[in-house]
């Protein structure tokens, strides 16, 4: 992350789990974010996360401090929760990817070349034919529908060499996934690299949507990956009532550090 990303962070942020989390609304972040595209050199990467991504935080130290390393927006009321319980008062705006990419590209006046790095084909082209269609004077390149954060991946990065966008769009969905796009994705790649979770399927279209509840408190991810209802609700239950009992003991300790700090 850059200089002046980092200090942007400092100064507006909320600690989650002892990572800083953005608390800008929607105006304040798209005008910063689009600011960051004039900076001449650096390059800042941001991680949209949830409830999931933070409890995932407690269990991997290496996507941890992978995090720590990027502009976090705060996705879902999972993230709501967890700022009530520590700081009093819910985030100002959650910054899905889903809406704020789309927001952000429409927002940015200046034209600019952004590469789009997927899953799968059919929801990178479908992707990119929105995004053309929603801001034409943008050009959107596909460079791979094939991301898995292991295979391909030195084609990857050959073809971002090659075509040099302004911003790249990672379809990162997994800790192996966004840990490859630190440890691969350079700062003469992009000046901005969006890691942008389920973005390209929620754009494209899932074929089957998970239950409202499960979407929003951000364990969507991998009840598409299961699929099987009678192992649903046990599964994200436990998977909820897991953060809550985190969210909690963080709001304890937070409280001891405060006191012990004051004394």
């Amino acid at each position: 992350m850059n200089l002046i990303a980092n200090f942007a962070v400092l100064s507006s942020r909320r600690a989650i789990f002892d990572l800083p989390v953005c608390d800008l609304g929607w105006d304040d972040a798209l005008v910063f974010i689009n600011e960051l595209l004039s900076i001449p050199v650096g390059q800042t990467t941001i991680s949209f996360v949830n409830a999931r991504n933070m409890l995932m935080t407690l269990r991997d130290s290496e996507y941890r401090a992978v995090l720590a390393q990027s502009l976090l927006l705060p996705d879902g009321p999972g993230l709501d929760i967890a700022s009530k319980a520590a700081h009093g008062s819910p985030f100002p705006a959650s910054l899905k990817a889903a809406d704020f990419v789309p927001a952000l590209l429409t927002f940015m006046e200046i034209p600019r070349r952004i590469g789009l790095v997927g899953s799968t084909s059919e929801a990178v082209r479908k992707t990119a034919a929105t995004f053309r269609q929603h801001a034409p004077w943008h050009e959107f390149i596909a460079i791979s529908d094939r991301f898995d954060g292991t295979e391909g991946g030195s084609a990857i990065v050959k073809e971002i060499d090659q075509q040099r966008p302004d911003i790249l769009i990672v379809g990162a969905t997994t800790p192996s996934q966004e840990k490859w796009v630190h440890r691969n994705i350079r700062a003469d790649h992009a000046r901005l690299v969006l890691v942008a979770g389920d973005l390209f399927a929620a754009v494209a279209g899932a074929p089957r949507r998970p239950l409202t509840i499960v979407r929003r408190l951000g364990f969507g991810r991998s009840y598409l990956r299961t699929q099987k209802p009678a192992r649903l609700g046990l599964q994200h239950g436990l998977g909820f009532a897991a953060f809550l009992y985190y969210v909690l003991q963080y709001r304890r300790s937070r409280r001891k550090r405060i006191l012990s700090r004051s004394r």
